[in-house]
């Protein structure tokens, strides 16, 4: 078995993106009714680079070490491309935010995700 501290950035990242968008998705569907063309768009919101560049933004100040360690991590991870309509801060800081958040899936800590994801939730808004 892989010591998770020991895994790719990248693969982190990857599990995280998972989660994140399964957590956006169940939201928006649970908290009001939307046609599925505006759910798109509003996952979208949440799930880009810029999108999740604004929720690590937001919960900066709420990670322990160990968690900006990882975030840090994630944004030092070296990519071929970058996405196109996010900045190349952007893009790292996403990749950090994902790295975080399958860290955390990867080491059982389902608890902490559900509080940063409803902080994020409850304060990060999009006009729709």
């Amino acid at each position: 078995m892989v010591d998770i501290r020991e895994q790719s950035p990248l693969a982190m990242a990857f599990v995280g993106d998972a989660v994140y968008s399964l957590l956006i998705r169940e939201h928006l569907v649970t908290d009001k009714r939307h046609p599925i063309n505006k759910l798109n768009k509003m996952s979208v919101n949440y799930v880009s680079a810029k999108g999740q560049f604004m929720a690590l933004e937001l919960i900066s100040g709420l990670l322990t070490e160990e968690e900006t360690n990882m975030v840090r991590r994630g944004k030092n991870t070296s990519k071929a491309s970058v996405a196109k309509h996010a900045s190349v801060e952007e893009y790292r800081a996403s990749t950090g935010f994902e790295c975080l958040l399958g860290y955390l899936k990867l080491t059982n800590q389902d608890e902490r995700i559900n509080t940063l994801v409803k902080y994020i939730l409850e304060n990060l808004k999009f006009d729709n």
